[in-house]
């Protein structure tokens, strides 16, 4: 019986098992995730002010702003907004079936 294929094949399974980094806790997920949630918001927030000052701008003439750039501006924030609410109803979807566990 032929081993070194074999043993070949757990030296690496241990080489790689030694090489893999240790599972997050909790407490580092969270705070990525938070930072990650907050960044979304600002995102969203920044395409709502500029598809707002585009609009202002088409409304008062600008010749430098189209029909097509408000119209791009407004549906990229919309999207982006309806996301970020998709995101938070999954979030509270989440967190009720938390709550809903026994303990």
């Amino acid at each position: 019986m032929k081993i070194d294929g074999l043993q070949s094949e757990m030296q690496s399974m241990m080489l790689d098992a030694s090489n893999t980094t240790r599972p997050a806790t909790g407490k580092e997920v969270g705070a990525d995730f938070s930072a990650l949630f907050a960044k979304a918001v600002n995102n969203v927030n920044d395409l709502q002010k500029t598809s707002g000052d585009l609009a202002v701008r088409f409304d008062r003439g600008d010749e430098g702003v189209s029909l097509s750039d408000v119209m791009i501006a407004r549906n990229k924030s919309s999207v982006a907004f309806d996301a970020t609410i998709q995101v938070r109803n999954k979030l509270v979807d989440a967190y009720k079936a938390l709550m809903n566990m026994p303990v």
